[in-house]
């Protein structure tokens, strides 16, 4: 049977690379975006493919998604979130929001629906860093009210939340805190 993986912000830059390349891989792929930062036209190959199916959704709000093609789903990919700096300006409250509320909303659809869960964080949350290169136990030298901090912070507390969902659930969870991503779409 095919693997089956759900998409937080999978019209956005990072989501809809991996969307094409889970297919590539074989999986089975819901797409989920809002369309606030993501673009419809980034899900031009994904939207051909026979095992990709898409929900324009917010995951602000409480979802409860059906895997189309039936049982549990083997991954949720939390991505959805604007991260441009231009956003941190106009969307900052938008920001906390699907970082906070957001992600507890795909963790515990993960906690009852999948077998675990990926989130998408940042190097942001070393703040302005004074070791180079940053190793994982390195905390950061972070502003929490300075004009980034509605994107670092926010992606702390999704760290801080997937976490807590490891620990008191024992759901299968990863964070991967991406580094300056650029490339053509």
């Amino acid at each position: 049977m095919k693997k089956s993986v759900l998409i937080t912000g999978a019209a956005g830059f990072i989501g809809s690379h991996l969307s094409e390349r889970f297919l590539r891989e074989g999986f089975r792929v819901l797409g989920v975006d809002n369309f606030l930062t993501g673009r419809e036209a980034n899900l031009q190959e994904a939207l051909k493919h026979p095992d990709f199916r898409f929900e324009k959704a917010d995951v602000v709000r409480r979802f409860d998604f059906q895997n189309p093609w039936g049982g549990e789903w083997d991954m949720v990919l939390h991505f959805a979130c604007p991260a441009s700096p231009i956003d941190f300006d106009q969307l900052a409250l938008e920001i906390l929001e699907v970082d906070s509320k957001g992600t507890l909303n795909a963790l515990e659809y993960a906690r009852t629906h999948a077998r675990g869960f990926f989130v998408a964080s940042t190097s942001e949350v070393y703040g302005d860093p004074l070791v180079h290169p940053q190793k994982e136990d390195y905390w950061g030298n972070v502003n929490p009210i300075g004009f980034r901090a509605c994107y670092d912070e926010a992606k702390r507390f999704s760290e801080a939340a997937t976490m807590v969902y490891h620990r008191k659930y024992g759901l299968d969870t990863r964070i991967v805190r991406i580094f300056n991503t650029y490339g053509p779409r």
